[in-house]
């Protein structure tokens, strides 16, 4: 991995992101808009101060859904960060990988209000571009001339974790010198919001919508939805050092399986996010003593931190230092394991855990060592990332130093 870039409600930039998830105390991007005041859940965390209008011209956002212009600019910082030129490389050994859960299905929301409110003329000739998954990627496509293999992946919440996993293959394989892999989203419209408020999966804590996301604290309610992207350029061990490029970690191992129960709650024994560990701690060719720390799931749901605190306990032991960043981001759904493994890399690079924002009363029955209050700094050579989807997917990635 040679560069990171990183789009949340936490910050703009991959260095202002680190920034808010190691040292703010409690988020600053949780927003009410107008549009949710009579749900349940009436808060989001949105991304603020992005000049969109700046940074992408006429054409772009005309053909692109918002989650599809968070992938260009995310792409972009990766880029420039790994010191690549694209006006340089070859752009048929260049690959996209990006996963999302629900792309551009917001525009339908407006599009549909359009249809009812205004009449058949006002649906935009564009629906079927703006709103199709595949959007994110195809746009970094033609913003950077990348003509390799393109793919898009939507393993739910798991996507932008397999997204790097996947690119990690292409790239083995010799079917690419580069590949930007990752995951965006940006589903915070009301339709999608009312839909989780009756799923029972976000918090309800309106009063303190800054407090609200708490992964493995006692006293969570849900997880609260956030916008974002996070991309990462992988190379070829041989490509990186040929032009001489920083290497800020490598991907050395990548697990992926699913539960087979059921379409939102995880298996109670979290059967396939064990599979997918121990899978990447085998392609890894690691122990479970080498990794020193996980960027978790850790939802804030009282099932998925449960599980997984529990399945990480089986798995590697007590020792490595956990930490969910989501209480600094939201849920990002499709886009959170791009954004949570660019986090893991500044971690290693770093050597420093970020804590898990928001946990004032840890969780008893919680089986591992969470960082809360405070960054800790640790000696760390191997670090995980774990990933619980809907639908039953799981995905690992096992990163070291570089």
């Amino acid at each position: 991995m040679t560069g990171l870039g990183i789009l949340t409600a936490a910050g703009i930039g991959t260095a202002a992101n680190w920034h808010e998830v190691t040292h703010a105390a409690s988020p600053s991007g949780v927003r009410k808009p107008a549009e949710l005041r009579d749900l349940p859940t009436d808060f989001v965390y949105l991304i603020d101060g992005l000049d969109i209008e700046t940074a992408l011209d006429a054409a772009t956002r005309r053909l692109t859904d918002r989650f599809s212009r968070l992938a260009v600019l995310a792409a972009r910082e990766a880029v420039a960060d790994a010191g690549l030129d694209p006006r340089a490389w070859d752009g048929d050994r260049v690959a996209v990988v990006i996963g999302t859960a629900n792309g551009g299905l917001p525009v339908y929301d407006e599009q549909h209000t359009a249809l009812l409110e205004r009449g058949h003329r006002r649906v935009s000739p564009m629906l079927a571009v703006l709103t199709t998954g595949n959007g994110a990627a195809a746009s970094v496509c033609r913003d950077l001339g990348a003509r390799g293999p393109s793919l898009t992946v939507n393993t739910t919440c798991a996507s932008g974790t397999d997204a790097i996993g996947i690119a990690r293959q292409l790239l083995r394989a010799g079917m690419c010198d580069i590949a930007l892999a990752g995951g965006a989203e940006s589903s915070c419209s009301r339709l999608i919001v009312a839909s989780m408020c009756k799923m029972k999966g976000l918090s309800t804590r309106r009063d303190d919508p800054a407090a609200a996301c708490r992964p493995f604290d006692a006293d969570r309610d849900g997880f609260v939805l956030g916008e974002g992207a996070g991309l990462l350029v992988l190379e070829r061990p041989e490509h990186a050092r040929a032009r001489g490029a920083r290497t800020r970690a490598m991907v050395v191992g990548y697990g992926t399986a699913n539960d087979a129960y059921a379409p939102v709650a995880p298996h109670p024994e979290g059967a396939g996010a064990e599979r997918a560990l121990r899978a990447a701690l085998a392609d890894a060719g690691v122990r479970a003593t080498d990794i020193g720390h996980v960027n978790a799931h850790g939802t804030a749901t009282a099932l998925n931190d449960l599980i997984e605190s529990a399945m990480l306990r089986r798995v590697l032991g007590e020792h490595p230092l956990v930490t969910s960043t989501k209480a600094m981001t939201g849920h990002t759904l499709g886009a959170a394991g791009g954004i949570e493994t660019a986090f893991t890399v500044l971690a290693l690079q770093h050597q420093l855990v970020p804590p898990t924002a928001n946990l004032e009363s840890p969780d008893p029955d919680v089986p591992v060592e969470v960082v809360a209050k405070e960054a800790r700094p640790a000696r760390l050579q191997c670090a995980v990332k774990t990933s619980l989807g809907f639908g039953g997917h799981n995905a690992a990635l096992v990163l070291s130093r570089g």
